[in-house]
């Protein structure tokens, strides 16, 4: 007669399940009458739904990819910093495999600080290309933001270290780049590599703000990463504008 499993060493089993083996566990134990187990039984149940429901939305987020399938190289651009009074603004630029399988790609601004550093190290490992663009502070100054934002998107592409054959935009048409661009409104909720691109280019930024707080405490930039918050624009007008703001942001807190 097989002896079974008490309850605390199939609730440890079970929080040592990968997601792959959630269907194996639930097989293992769905028999098992005991209220202790039909619980985790359920909650492997519910865990396995959640990721078939994350493999459908990932799916949907492919839809401009496979439209474009035709092209070799699919490359999703978007940029971080736009709005800050400080610091600069950073594009991204990701080329995805076809078979990609990263799973909770979303645009930036919709995943948790931890999240999106768990994907930024995902998205590196597993894309063909990420290339990254910067123009500092000075630059936005001497150009404007749009004009910046522009720049740093060419600089993303050059960076890739692959000619892309088409770029999908999230909502911009980015002058003075030869390759066919579409331009899609929201397109970091819209497509699975321009979500890839807000991640690193949101994380590339987070990171470097939290580099210069420690250089410059008073700003609190780790917390505000640039941004007019409260106790941010209360530093400014206390001690002036740091190196890294926008001169021509700041006219109304200085």
């Amino acid at each position: 007669m097989m002896v079974q499993k008490k309850i605390g060493e199939i609730k440890e089993e079970f929080q040592n399940t990968g997601t792959g083996e959630l269907s194996s566990f639930i097989l293992r134990y769905r028999e098992d009458e005991r209220a202790g187990v039909k619980n985790l039984v359920a909650r492997a149940e519910k865990e396995l739904k959640k990721l078939q429901e994350e493999k459908e939305r990932i799916s949907s987020l492919k839809v401009y990819e496979n439209r474009y399938s035709d092209r070799r190289y699919i490359c999703g651009i978007d940029e971080a910093g736009r709005g800050p009074l400080a610091g600069p603004v950073v594009a991204g630029a990701v080329i995805l495999p076809r078979d990609c399988d990263i799973l909770y790609i979303n645009d930036s601004k919709q995943l948790s600080p931890k999240k999106r550093e768990e994907l930024f190290d995902v998205i590196l490992e597993k894309a063909i290309a990420v290339g990254i663009g910067m123009v500092s502070p000075k630059r936005i100054d001497e150009i404007n933001i749009l004009q910046a934002t522009y720049e740093a998107m060419r600089e993303a592409i050059q960076n890739l270290g692959i000619k892309p054959d088409i770029l999908l935009n999230d909502a911009v048409r980015i002058p003075g780049v030869e390759t066919e661009q579409v331009p899609i409104i929201k397109g970091d909720e819209k497509s699975i590599t321009i979500g890839a691109a807000s991640i690193m280019a949101k994380v590339t930024r987070d990171r470097l703000m939290i580099e210069y707080d420690s250089l410059m405490p008073e700003y609190h930039f780790a917390s505000n990463k640039g941004y007019g918050s409260k106790e941010h624009i209360e530093a400014l007008k206390k001690y002036g504008p740091s190196p890294i703001h926008r001169n021509s942001f700041i006219g109304n807190f200085i």
